[in-house]
Parts: C-alpha cells; sequence; structure tokens
C-alpha cells in the first residue's frame, strides 16, 4: 500500500494539473482495488464492490488529510471542544430546538412510546440527540459516504479506522439497506438522522417501522430506535436521569470531579451538595451511584452525573455535549419557565486553545498529575489533575485551565 500511495504523491506533486489528477486517480483506483479480498471475505460481492468504487476519486477537499507538499488542513473545530460552556449551551439555541422538539414528541408519540417502551429510553432524549446531530435532520448530508471513508482511508490521519468503516459501509450496501446514491455522510464519515459510522449502524441499527430495512437516513422511527438501541446497549439504565444540577457546599473539592470518585445520590445531598430548584429527589434516586461534575470548574453550574450521563457520552465524548443533549432534553420533557436554563449561572471564563492544553496537559503528565491521553481537550480528568496541581503549588485551586496557569507551570518546573 505504501507503493499506491507513494504514487499518489508523487501525483499531487507533479507539475500539470491534468497529469497530476489521472495519476493521482490511478493510484487511489489501485488501493481501492488491493481492498477487494477484505472486502470479500465480509461477503461483498465483486458487483456490489465494482459499483461503489469504479470511477470514485478521492476528495481532496476534505480536512484531516495528510497530503504532501499542501498545508495541513486540520478537522473543524469541533464546538464541543473549542467553545466554553456558556457558548456551547445557549439558552436560545437550546430552546428552539426544544420547540420543534416539543412538536416531533408529539408527531411520533406512539413510535416514541414504543422506543422507550423496548429500550427504555425517554423520548425527550433520543430526541435530544437527534436535534443536536442533525438539527431534526434539518442539516442534511451531502457527501458521498463511501467517497469520504475511502479518501479518509487512503489520506487520512486514522487511515486504520476509516479502512474498516470503509469495508463496513460495503457491507451494508451489499445487505440492500440503502442505495448508493443515497448513503450520505459528514465528512468524517458519520451517516443518517443521528450520525452513525458503519460500524455502529451494523450493530445498533433498528428497522423500526416494518418496512424491512433499517432506513437511519430517512425513516425517523428507525433513527430515534437506533439511537436508543445504542444508549440501551451502552448500559443505559430505565428511569435514573441523566443528572442533577445541584448547589455544592461553599468548600467543595473539584479536583473529586472525575468518574472514578462516586457515591449514592443521597450521601452527596448528606454532604451538602443541594439539587437546584428546591427539587424533590426521590428515595429510588437517592439510591444511584454519581459523580461531581462541573464543566467549568468553580465557574459556573455543577452537577451529579448518573451512570446514564457516561452512557451519553459514549456517543460523542464531550462534556458538553452530554450537558446540551440533557438540558435539551429536560427542556423538551418539560417546558416550564423554571427549567429554561440553569439555576447557578455560567461565570465569564476563556477557553484556552487546543495547543495551549495540549501542552498542559504533556506538562501535568510529566510531572504525575494526569494518566490519560494527550488531547488538548479540558474534559474531568484533565479538570481534576489540574486542580490538584493548583492544590500542590499554593495555587487558587479551581480547576479551570487559563493562560496564566499555563505560565506558571512552565516557569516553575514543578
Amino acid at each position: 500500500m505504501r507503493f499506491f500511495r507513494a504514487l499518489l504523491y508523487a501525483a499531487i506533486l507533479s507539475a500539470g494539473f491534468g497529469a497530476e489528477r489521472a495519476h493521482a486517480d490511478a493510484a487511489f483506483q489501485s488501493f481501492l482495488q488491493s481492498l477487494w479480498p477484505q472486502a470479500q471475505a465480509l461477503g461483498v460481492s465483486r458487483a456490489t464492490f465494482d459499483a461503489a468504487t469504479h470511477g470514485l476519486e478521492p476528495d481532496l477537499t476534505l480536512p484531516d488529510l495528510v497530503l504532501p507538499g499542501r498545508p495541513e488542513r486540520p478537522p473543524p473545530g469541533q464546538p464541543e471542544f473549542v467553545q466554553t460552556p456558556a457558548d456551547y449551551v445557549k439558552q436560545p439555541a437550546i430552546e428552539s430546538l426544544a420547540v420543534q422538539g416539543r412538536k416531533l414528541a408529539d408527531q411520533y408519540r406512539a413510535p416514541l412510546g414504543a422506543i422507550e417502551k423496548q429500550f427504555g429510553v425517554p423520548p425527550a432524549i433520543i430526541l435530544a440527540i437527534f436535534g443536536r446531530e442533525t438539527d431534526y435532520g434539518r442539516a442534511a448530508d451531502s457527501k458521498s459516504a463511501i467517497r469520504v471513508l475511502a479518501t479518509q482511508a487512503y489520506l487520512g490521519k486514522r487511515k486504520e479506522k476509516f479502512l474498516q468503516e470503509f469495508l463496513l459501509a460495503l457491507k451494508i450496501l451489499e445487505r440492500g439497506d440503502v442505495k448508493l446514491a443515497d448513503m450520505k455522510s459528514s465528512w468524517a464519515g458519520a451517516m443518517g438522522l443521528t450520525q452513525f459510522l458503519p460500524s455502529d449502524y451494523l450493530k445498533y441499527a433498528v428497522d423500526f417501522d416494518g418496512d424491512g430495512r433499517a432506513d437511519i437516513w430517512k425513516s425517523v422511527p428507525d433513527a430515534l430506535a437506533s439511537a436508543a438501541k445504542q444508549l440501551l446497549d451502552k448500559g443505559w439504565q430505565r428511569g435514573v436521569p441523566w443528572a442533577y444540577e445541584v448547589h455544592p457546599p461553599a468548600d467543595v473539592d473539584c479536583t473529586i470531579g472525575v468518574p472514578s470518585y462516586t457515591q449514592p445520590v443521597g450521601d452527596w445531598l448528606k454532604h451538602g451538595y443541594l439539587p437546584a430548584y428546591g427539587r424533590a429527589i426521590a428515595p429510588a434516586e437517592r439510591e444511584q451511584n454519581a459523580s461531581l461534575l462541573q464543566p467549568a470548574g468553580l465557574y459556573g453550574p455543577s452537577f451529579l452525573a448518573t451512570k446514564n450521563y457516561f452512557v451519553i457520552k459514549e456517543y460523542n465524548f464531550s462534556d458538553l455535549y452530554v450537558l446540551f443533549v440533557g438540558h435539551l432534553g429536560d427542556r423538551i420533557a418539560d417546558p416550564r419557565p423554571q427549567t429554561a436554563s440553569f439555576e447557578t449561572p455560567w461565570g465569564k471564563v476563556a477557553q484556552l486553545p487546543t495547543a495551549d492544553l495540549d501542552r498542559m496537559q504533556q506538562i501535568l503528565t510529566a510531572r504525575g498529575y494526569y494518566h490519560d491521553k494527550i488531547d488538548g481537550k479540558a474534559g474531568m480528568l484533565t479538570r481534576a489533575a489540574l486542580g490538584d496541581y493548583q492544590k500542590r503549588n499554593g495555587l487558587k485551586v479551581d480547576c479551570w485551565p487559563t493562560a496564566a496557569v499555563l505560565q506558571k507551570m512552565e516557569a516553575s518546573g514543578r
């Protein structure tokens, strides 16, 4: 395969655009044909393989590709990782989606009820995922999934991942679940109304409308049921809220806000964590284990995150994504004004650039505070590690990454 890639690289660097295009396409086709044995092993017929790959050209406009001689185009910054919590969970956006979500809840009342009965996931949660992922289908994908996945498998930064997804997309076509022309995706290969990669589709897609195929592209019941099945298979617990907003005690230690630190909700309440808006928490709910979540460190709302919080996080590994989906779900289910926002307002904080967060994680790792991947994202583990650093070095402990703290880290050597 290195030989084929070398051919493509040479083509890209050649002086004549026409020759470059022809050589690049030929090399890309050679790469695709080399995948036939793997596709065949998955049960893909030659007819399906040829129909999907004949004349296929790489999409060099995609971000996150590695093209020699050309500047790297990073992927579009996911708002979950480049915005502050206040910017990401904006009430006007939440309310607009909630209004439409309530309309869809009425429109699809029967299938949503059946989905909840079978999978245990409340309608409001799966509608919130639908709204966040594709604006209830109004933000339609326009790219060919086959072309996107093939290009990423050949020139992307995560070739092995996308190679497998490309082969699984061929398997979906072989099954006849979707026509090649209708298999649309995002630039990253996620497909349908609720954004599944091919591997997700093959594991979780459900034919809920009974037409003989699981159509996540056009059938709302199929897409919503598929999302619910994924949540259930990831561990969704029936009847358990995603989280509770709480007011922590004044001496709250933000360094305990990690998934591994759990205790029953009732114990959190005994330790001074008071439910927002005076909410009454039922005895059965008090027995559920929860973790402390403070998305903006000490500068915003605090939550007790249940098992279901982390199940939603499997859908998109971002605290802010879960916060958005959970809050939107609450607004869909309960439109009363007092539920329109979090009781504790967001403080004014700035989001540290990804490169600086990456550097902070490297320093925290080198000094023994952080033990997870370096990804430039201020997740729960990063915030807790930062708080531990602040605590041990006599700084204000707020568990929020700032340029000032990073400068102190780089200057101190401790």
